[in-house]
């Protein structure tokens, strides 16, 4: 049978892998699988605020008065969100349906086909798909760990060639839990001013900081064209409501242009519903709220975790976020590892080379869950360990 001819960027292997593969096997059979990967905070017991779904019985709904970059009132109430962290008015915000279209508007508007961007690693393996459907090669910079993380700018600026765009940030990343700092914040300016190069800083999980941390937000980054990627997902801990943003800031020329070119692209899209745009001026007064209750919950669960682990398995320093990682001993390899938690244990994590982690035997866990799933989950996960 001849081969239909897709696209070549579609061409991605549809084989499950084993990981999933047993999981399906265990859903069948109807076994009861503890998720310690779990990334959504309403599937995770928080308590939202009463009458968060009222603005969406509106009447002002159905009025359909659309703006490329989105409703005025709307990005008017993310200018006030972001105010203590900068000042960015409402003409340099773009509202899109989620952060992956962010990052497909910017794709359009920083990369032609065949270009590149420069993105971390260890870091979450989507920005392979996310750069593939828009025809845009990458390559990794390293993070380096030495009790925390650091970008090694060195390697960075040596893959910057004539090809090469932007290079984004997840600030902090995921899964690693570290902020990029004002020091390299400083110094990534000086590469991307001298090479021409744009910033994207996804700080989706920002607000998410365990402590005081030398973190440098991105917003408002004046030096060179930066865009600030932010959304309901992980701010308001409702990623159904598919409200996300990008905030634009740099040399005023080049900011103006890309605003205007980053409107027409929007305006080709008008992707984001009316009612959430309605919705959002009332939805993130109640962010800091539902912030601190996941913050909450994340601490307790890193807190359990490190007064429970054995001596000879390192928890990796982490500023913030909803993941901890794991260094375990490296007794067998990581996919055979998941695999028997999984089959023998019945708790679901992410093994390392999920998130492109070398050098070691990783496992990723989300402290997301309650403190009694994530107790009973994580203390079978250390038991396991004890054996090998």
């Amino acid at each position: 049978m001849n081969k239909f001819p897709f696209a070549g960027r579609t061409d991605w292997s549809q084989e499950i892998n084993a990981l999933n593969k047993k999981l399906e096997e265990l859903q069948a059979a109807r076994t009861a699988v503890m998720d310690l990967t779990a990334s959504n905070p309403t599937s995770c017991g928080f308590v939202y605020p009463r009458g968060l779904l009222e603005p969406l019985s509106s009447t002002e709904n159905f009025n359909y008065q659309p703006d490329s970059c989105g409703l005025l009132q709307a990005r008017q109430a993310v200018s006030r969100y972001y105010a203590p962290q900068a000042s960015l008015p409402p003409g340099q915000i773009i509202l899109t349906a989620s952060t992956s279209e962010a990052y497909s508007f910017l794709m359009r508007l920083l990369v032609n086909p065949g270009e590149k961007v420069l993105i971390p690693r260890p870091s979450y393996p989507l920005f392979q798909f996310l750069l593939e459907i828009n025809d845009v090669r990458f390559d990794h910079y390293p993070l380096v760990y030495d009790g925390r993380w650091r970008m090694d700018m060195d390697a960075l600026e040596g893959l910057v060639d004539s090809h090469t765009r932007a290079v984004i940030l997840v600030n902090p990343n995921n899964p690693t839990g570290s902020y990029i700092s004002r020091a390299e914040l400083n110094t990534l300016n000086k590469i991307c001013r001298k090479h021409q190069l744009s910033i994207i800083s996804d700080e989706v999980f920002f607000e998410y900081a365990f402590e005081a941390a030398d973190a440098a937000g991105c917003a408002g980054n004046r030096e060179v064209l930066t865009f600030v990627l932010g959304g309901l997902s992980k701010s308001l801990g409702l990623p159904q409501m598919k409200c996300s943003w990008i905030l634009g800031s740099g040399p005023q020329d080049q900011l103006q242009q890309a605003l205007s070119r980053l409107e027409t692209i929007a305006d080709t899209f008008l992707s984001v519903n009316t009612p959430v745009q309605n919705a959002l001026s009332a939805w993130l007064t109640h962010a800091p709220g539902v912030q601190q209750q996941i913050i909450a919950r994340v601490k307790e669960n890193l807190q359990w975790l490190a007064a429970h682990k054995e001596k000879h398995t390192e928890i990796l320093s982490l500023q913030g976020g909803w993941y901890a990682t794991l260094r375990v001993p490296a007794v067998k390899p990581e996919e055979e590892l998941v695999l028997e938690l999984l089959a023998k244990d019945h708790v679901l994590v992410y093994p390392g080379y999920f998130f492109d982690f070398s050098g070691g035997t990783y496992i990723i866990l989300s402290l997301l869950p309650s403190p009694e799933v994530f107790q009973e989950a994580a203390g079978r996960i250390l038991h396991r360990l004890r054996t090998f």
